[in-house]
């Protein structure tokens, strides 16, 4: 069994974490963290009954964390301080935070040259296809205009989308430096090289992203759509196991949980 600690488990990628790994015959839930429902039972904060793991507070995390694989999903502050807390100690991550500035990134990059970390930010298998499809597409659209949009429930932190952000560099990388990545658009601005990244917030909709390839006489657009935050948990599950077993520290992503990048794990 491999014995896990979840970060943010009174929020909604939490307790859905908490309930994956609860019932799932590979894993065992050994702590749980937040800074709210401090005291209260994980298992019935995840609407499974009680399961013997209060939520301890996040703040603590440097005295009490002790698991062998910590899973977060936070925010960038809280993040970067359950990171240094688990490199620390020993212990490997799986993390699903977004929304990370320069400084914290490198934070983490300091991290994960102690402990084997998986960073994505997102860890649906459908979302991480949709991205080698994506780029297998641009390299045959590079004469074609590129627009991403992205379309999340109205309680999201950050814009745009980790996801959409992926899309764009993603395409950057294959059609080149000289295309500038731009977020919206206002006033006089006659279309260019550049990859517009739109962002809409509204209702309770888990996660949509389209990249739009529009040429003369054409166009063909690519869509992920999340049907529920279990597409994502499922994704979560996969790189816990992978990571569990990963030897050699350094910072991963999904690419290596599902094999399309072959690393070596010692």
């Amino acid at each position: 069994m491999i014995r896990v600690a979840v970060t943010g488990a009174a929020g909604r990628m939490g307790r859905l974490m908490v309930k994956n790994i609860i019932e799932d015959s590979e894993t065992e839930l050994v702590q749980a963290y937040d800074i709210r429902e401090v005291g209260k039972d994980a298992g019935e904060l995840a609407g499974i009954g009680k399961v013997g793991v209060q939520i301890l507070d996040a703040r603590e995390i440097n005295k009490t964390l002790d698991s062998e694989v910590l899973v977060d999903f936070t925010t960038p502050e809280g993040a970067v301080e359950n990171i240094k807390a688990a490199s620390n100690k020993n212990v490997k991550l799986v993390v699903g935070t977004t929304g990370f500035n320069e400084e914290q990134k490198k934070i983490i990059e300091e991290c994960a040259k102690k402990v084997p970390t998986v960073l994505t930010p997102n860890f649906s298998v459908g979302v991480n296809v949709f991205w080698k499809i994506v780029e297998l597409a641009a390299k045959y659209f590079k004469d074609y205009d590129i627009e991403i949009y992205e379309i999340h429930h109205r309680f999201k932190k950050d814009a745009p989308s980790g996801t959409a952000l992926k899309i764009a560099n993603v395409i950057k990388e294959v059609l080149g430096e000289d295309r500038e990545i731009i977020h919206g658009r206002q006033g006089l601005c006659p279309r260019g090289k550049e990859i517009a990244v739109m962002a809409i917030r509204g209702g309770d909709v888990v996660g949509e992203h389209t990249v739009l390839f529009l040429g003369m006489g054409e166009r063909l657009e690519i869509t992920h759509r999340a049907h529920s935050r279990q597409a994502f948990a499922s994704g979560a599950m996969k790189a816990i196991k992978w990571v569990y077993n990963v030897v050699k520290p350094g910072l991963y992503t999904m690419d290596d949980v599902l094999g399309f990048r072959n690393e070596k794990k010692e």
